[in-house]
């Protein structure tokens, strides 16, 4: 089910920094429709100047709770839910190529690779995402598995696919609600470019924004994408969204043009250009990296204070940060 036509400006909160965001209409420049807060969120919840959602001073209902539901309806009745996120979210820069994997014997791009990371403690976990032929969503990183091209296959015969560690093939529907679990690590989302279509790329990035928002998990994922049309859609459809480019050919105020939060380029474009970190932070953008699993890369991108590194070895990082963090 799509969302309606009002959104967050964001989607998570903490104890000492009680305003959340705006709501505000996902269209831009369309009018806002006067709204109020219904049910347990109005007790925990208010709505001051602007639309702006605020958390109130009086006790959170459950505060052994990671996330509260936040009901808006307009005066027309029309009605949405939001679940905004007690941002506890780590901060370490490491993201988890894939999930943990490589060390863990868990399968690339699996639940259990998912679970490592957050295991491990790693600030994100990348996965990427296809599209079947009837339009569900499955989470691997090839266009095919073991030979079955996933645009071309029903979802009924991707779903007897099972993967080295003995899991079927997930579901974008089953990865979230195993990342919805916990506040620790984001799940960095990517929309594969279609291999048949450009439209197809663009019906996979609507379906995949509405299953996020589906399952309200818009406080978790992080966008990236090769394809910049791909990109530019989920800002569309989810202007709060962060999204990332992957491809490495557009300069930072390209980007800032857009309103993306950052890019997300191999290690080879940004050695060759190392002005582009100064200029993409000079523009609020975060810089990514990836795959980096070299120790002597690492070290260089953790010297010029890049936000993400995208790796294989999240171990090896994770063990640099924290030496690093020591000093």
């Amino acid at each position: 089910m799509a969302q309606t036509n009002f959104t967050l400006t964001n989607f998570t909160y903490t104890a000492n920094k009680p305003v959340v965001g705006k709501i505000v209409p996902v269209t831009t420049g369309a009018a806002m429709p006067k709204v109020k807060l219904v049910g347990e969120s109005a007790r925990t919840f208010e709505l001051v100047k602007d639309n702006t959602l605020k958390l109130k001073k009086t006790a959170i209902s459950n505060p052994q709770a990671f996330w509260q539901e936040v009901v808006v309806e307009t005066n027309s009745g029309q009605r949405d839910t939001f679940r905004i996120v007690r941002d506890e979210f780590i901060t370490n820069r490491v993201v988890a190529h894939r999930g943990a994997w490589k060390n863990t014997g868990a399968t690339e791009n699996s639940i259990g690779a998912l679970q490592h990371a957050i295991r491990l403690g790693c600030a994100g976990s990348e996965f990427d995402v296809h599209m079947s032929s009837d339009s569900v969503l499955f989470v691997h990183h090839d266009h095919d598995v073991n030979g079955t091209h996933i645009e071309k296959t029903p979802a009924a015969e991707l779903a007897k696919l099972k993967l080295p560690n003995g899991e079927y093939l997930p579901t974008l529907e089953a990865y979230l609600q195993a990342g919805l679990n916990q506040n620790k690590t984001k799940l960095i989302l990517e929309i594969k470019p279609s291999a048949i279509s450009k439209e197809r790329g663009q019906a996979l990035a609507r379906k995949v924004v509405e299953t996020v928002q589906k399952y309200k998990a818009q406080g978790w994922v992080d966008y990236i994408s090769f394809d910049y049309d791909i990109c530019r859609k989920v800002k569309e459809l989810e202007p709060s969204a962060k999204v990332a480019y992957l491809n490495g050919e557009k300069a930072p105020a390209e980007l800032a043009k857009d309103k993306m939060y950052g890019f997300d380029y191999h290690q080879n474009v940004v050695k060759k250009n190392p002005q582009c970190i100064e200029e993409a932070h000079a523009l609020n953008l975060t810089v990514n990296v990836w795959t980096v699993n070299a120790p002597e890369m690492m070290d260089w991108l953790l010297e010029r204070k890049v936000d993400f590194i995208t790796t294989n070895e999240p171990e090896i990082l994770l063990e640099k940060v924290s030496k690093l963090s020591s000093k």
